[in-house]
């Protein structure tokens, strides 16, 4: 007997939506996916599709926000060090599986279009940005951080790293490299000096 709530249904048609947009944007890829090929996955129309979002791109965004990118908060162990070094390797984790293809393919997307980009800032890069600036703020008034610092250079100089490895392809993104960033950031890359009497 169909379901005489059309709440539900709603609810129901949107899940399935979310799940055939990520599915297709993982394979056969973000380019490669339609509307039409999500209706034909979710087993809804494509006006169900255009009734909630604008694009392809609005829903695929959606579903990675929503399905693959819960908010990830700052742990607070009071060690800044060790809590970015577990958020970097979560995000690193992250960009290594099929997520980060969609994100890629995102974020190529974008470039042609304001709109999506403007809503890629404001739900998925924005509030992780906010997240981690809280969490830095803290670590400056415990002392830890000097205050002189551009905290939004500081997030740029620890995850600009990861995203231009996943959007170049220089390299892989591993997940030894949180801490090879995080040595960098907090130690330089001036010479180690021996201690006296050291050859």
């Amino acid at each position: 007997m169909p379901d005489p709530n059309p709440q539900r249904r709603n609810e129901e048609a949107r899940k399935a939506i979310l799940t055939a947009a990520m599915e297709l944007s993982t394979d056969p890829g973000f380019q490669a996916t339609s509307v039409e090929a999500i209706a034909k996955r979710a087993g809804v129309g494509k006006q169900t599709i255009y009734r909630w979002w604008q694009s392809k791109g609005a829903v695929v965004l959606d579903a990675l926000n929503e399905l693959a990118l819960p908010t990830m908060s700052f742990p607070d162990t009071g060690d800044v060090i060790a809590d970015l070094r577990t958020q970097l390797t979560g995000v690193a984790t992250l960009l290594r599986q099929s997520e980060g293809r969609v994100f890629a393919g995102l974020v190529s997307a974008a470039q042609n279009d304001d709109s999506l980009s403007r809503t890629m800032i404001e739900t998925i890069l924005q509030p992780r940005v906010d997240a981690c600036r809280e969490r830095l703020e803290r670590a400056q008034r415990q002392g830890q951080l000097r205050r002189d610092v551009d905290l939004e250079e500081v997030i740029e100089l620890l995850y600009g790293p990861l995203y231009y490895r996943l959007l170049f392809r220089t390299q892989p993104v591993t997940t030894d490299q949180p801490a090879q960033i995080i040595d960098l950031a907090f130690t330089g890359l001036r010479p180690k000096r021996s201690r006296r009497g050291s050859p």
